[in-house]
């Protein structure tokens, strides 16, 4: 009924993909989306809410309450800015960067997973097609 609709799709698969990633991030007592909200504040510390939120493809304010619930869980911590004061870099604590390899290991690994699961050729072309058509409706 619904093969050809993009929305649908795309949408079932977010919600399989979304147990695997819940399922590795549990481990550390966070959402798939916090996971790798951090995963960004690891990889570019200093970064604005605008900057990940960018990264990321998803909207300020979710970026914001991403980073307050990590704020709230110690991982990442705001610090406002020596050039303008009107701007906070996010920056990760002590317990935040403790986690960077293994976040960075457990994601590598849900990722194998998944490509083995379904085999490479199909895994790199649904991952460079979903990024083409963020692209194009971009």
């Amino acid at each position: 009924m619904f093969d050809h609709c993009l929305y649908f799709n795309s949408v079932a698969l977010a919600r399989l993909v979304e147990r695997e990633w819940t399922a590795v991030y549990a481990r550390f007592g966070l959402t798939p989306a916090q996971g790798f909200v951090l995963r960004v504040v690891l990889a570019s510390p200093g970064s604005l809410s605008s900057q990940v939120a960018d990264i990321l493809g998803i909207a300020r304010p979710t970026a914001t309450r991403l980073i307050d619930n990590l704020c709230d869980k110690n991982l990442v911590e705001r610090r406002q800015g020596e050039e303008d004061a009107r701007e906070w870099g996010v920056y990760p604590t002590r317990s935040g960067k403790a986690l960077d390899r293994p976040i960075n290991e457990a994601s590598a690994d849900i990722a194998k997973a998944l490509r083995r699961k379904i085999g490479p050729d199909l895994f790199e072309s649904t991952v460079s097609g979903m990024q083409n058509v963020r692209k194009a409706l971009d």
